[in-house]
């Protein structure tokens, strides 16, 4: 029998949990309430700030609260082209604005939005990385659903009271800048999680992985495993429906 292979390891935590020491908050939408529901309300924002791990910037909102006579400070993942000083509407009623959030229903179709719920109160998880955006691309008000385009190019279908932001998130083209040292590679996964250096699996004894062993670096079997695999097996291309190059053109079914 051979050692407990990494990715086994990774589920246990230990020394691979997410370093979140430094982090500023978790980034959501503000919490559902009337004055959304049926109107507006208006916030400030008075920072954007670096989130250690995160790609994309995030920006504090200030909004005063519909009930209580005190000021109430959000997390929101900033849109390109917000600025510190701006005013941003959330509601039924605010204006197609670059900022304002609102529900998908009263957005138009080719809007590009983003930090959108999946469920309606959940407070935004699709469309949060930077530089993404997804497209609104149909309507169907008989059934209460939207559809949206997602970064991935997959189409999805969504309630259409759940909320998104108009425009796309900050940061982008963060990735088309080459790390070129290791030394760049070392901080920015320094603030994420241990992920690297990753040592590949041909590169390895046989006690240490699947495809470890061999006088030369070759898996020397299927790198496609099966969904039923036991965990120290589970390594490659999991479960894959088709592996190699897509050739041929993509057809868009719009």
């Amino acid at each position: 029998m051979g050692r407990v292979i990494r990715s086994q390891r990774k589920g246990a935590g230990s020394i691979f949990t997410a370093r979140t020491h430094r982090r500023k908050g978790a980034a959501k939408l503000r919490a559902i309430d009337y004055s959304e529901r049926e109107g507006y309300i208006r916030g400030l924002v008075k920072e954007i700030i670096h989130d250690p791990g995160r790609g994309a910037p995030l920006a504090k909102v200030q909004f005063r609260d519909p009930y209580r006579f005190k000021t109430r400070t959000e997390l929101f993942i900033a849109t390109e082209g917000m600025y510190t000083g701006q005013f941003v509407y959330c509601g039924k009623t605010a204006k197609l604005t670059i900022g304002n959030t609102l529900p998908i229903s009263e957005l138009p179709e080719g809007t590009v939005i983003s930090n959108i719920e999946e469920k309606p109160g959940d407070r935004g998880s699709l469309v949060r990385a930077s530089g993404n955006y997804a497209t609104v691309i149909g309507q169907n008000p008989d059934e209460g659903v939207t559809r949206i385009r997602l970064p991935s190019g997959s189409k999805k279908l969504l309630k259409s009271n759940c909320r998104a932001t108009v425009g796309m998130v900050a940061g982008g083209g963060r990735i088309d800048k080459p790390l070129l040292k290791a030394g760049r590679a070392f901080y920015k996964h320094r603030a994420k999680r241990n992920s690297w250096p990753r040592t590949r699996g041909v590169a390895m004894n046989p006690v240490d992985h699947v495809h470890g062993g061999g006088t030369h670096q070759h898996i020397g079997k299927a790198s496609t495993v099966a969904r039923s695999a036991v965990p120290g097996q589970k390594v490659g291309l999991i479960a894959a429906r088709r592996t190699g190059l897509i050739r041929g053109s993509k057809v868009n079914k719009n």
